[in-house]
Formats: structure tokens, sequence, C-alpha cells
């Protein structure tokens, strides 16, 4: 932690680990249980751990003070069907604990995420969110991402909404957040 007068600043440190890791799957139960507070039941989507495991994915946490604060992960997805393109990535089970968010921890993770996924040579990141989540919603669109068609099982479901976003080359500047992910700080609170 660091201290400006009477404000403190939360240190960082954002750590590769498998979905299946129990720091990631307690998160991962919390953001169902959001889901159920929002939507009267959890996303019933089936996860396969092996699925967020480098090159063809990857899920991080994110500590606060040595403490799990969020999560989130990536997995390949290509053409298919569902409406999705070769050299997509999907992002999956973006989560900040309650009492940290609106500090920037969501931003951080999400700027790590797309970095990861452009750097393992994905082109664009998709995702799915719901109607009763306009804070992620404002997160994805203040963070340049557009509304797409609506792909996969969430293709006749009201409360989703789908967005995407064209990742830059890899390797590419990244507006100055390609920092080590253990230098990042929150905003005061």
């Amino acid at each position: 932690m660091v201290r400006l007068g009477a404000r403190t600043i939360s240190r960082v440190l954002i750590q590769v680990v498998g979905y299946d890791h129990p720091d990631a799957a307690r998160l991962a139960g919390e953001v169902q249980q959001e889901y159920v507070v929002r939507y009267g039941g959890p996303d019933e989507t089936p996860v396969d751990p092996a699925q967020f495991a480098p090159p063809q994915g990857l899920f991080v946490v994110g500590y606060v003070d040595g403490r799990p604060a969020a999560c989130g992960g990536w997995r390949a997805r290509e053409r298919s069907a569902d409406g999705l393109a070769d050299g997509d990535a999907e992002l999956k089970r973006m989560y900040v604990v309650e009492s940290l968010r609106g500090r920037g921890l969501a931003r951080r993770l999400l700027a790590e995420l797309e970095r990861n996924a452009a750097d393992a040579g994905r082109v664009r990141m998709v995702l799915e969110t719901g109607t009763r989540q306009p804070e992620a919603v404002g997160l994805y669109s203040s963070a340049g991402y557009q509304p797409i068609p609506k792909f996969g099982q969430y293709r006749r479901d009201p409360l989703s909404l789908c967005f995407a976003k064209v990742l830059p080359a890899p390797g590419s500047a990244w507006n100055g957040l390609r920092r080590p992910v253990a230098d990042v700080r929150l905003r005061p609170s």
C-alpha cells in the first residue's frame, strides 16, 4: 500500500492462474451469485478449464494487498455457425469484488487480457454481457467495444448484449497501459 496524505492506494498484482485455481473458482462463484441476483439464475454456459490454458486462452486473478479481488479470462474462438470469426478471443468471467468497484481495477484487468490475447495472435475480442449490468456495458463501451450481432447461445436471449473490439497488432502501442502488471495501482477510494 502507498499512503498519499489521508488516502491509501493499493497495489495490485495480476497473476495468471488456471481457471480451476481455488482463487479463480471462488471469484467465478461470486460472479455466478451476481448473475443470480441480477437475472434470477447463474450463467449456464459450459466452461472447460482447459479452454483458458495458454496459448489458446488465459485466466487471471487480480490480487489487491495479497487478497483475490478480481478475475477474468479469454478463450480462443474460431469461425463457426455461432457468428464468430477466425482469430476471435472471447472474454469471460470478468468480475471485481464489490468493495473495490469503481477504482480502475476492471479497466486494468481488461487491458492486460486484451494485450495478452493480441500477443497470442488473436485479432478481435468479443464478449457477452447483459442489460442488467450497466457498469459492464459502460466499461466496455468506454474501452472501445462496439455492439455486434448476438452470437451462439445468446442469439435469442432478450437480456443479452454482445460487443467486440479489434485488437492492436502484437507489440504495438497500448496507450501507456503496457507496463509490468505488478506495478498497477488502484485509484484512491
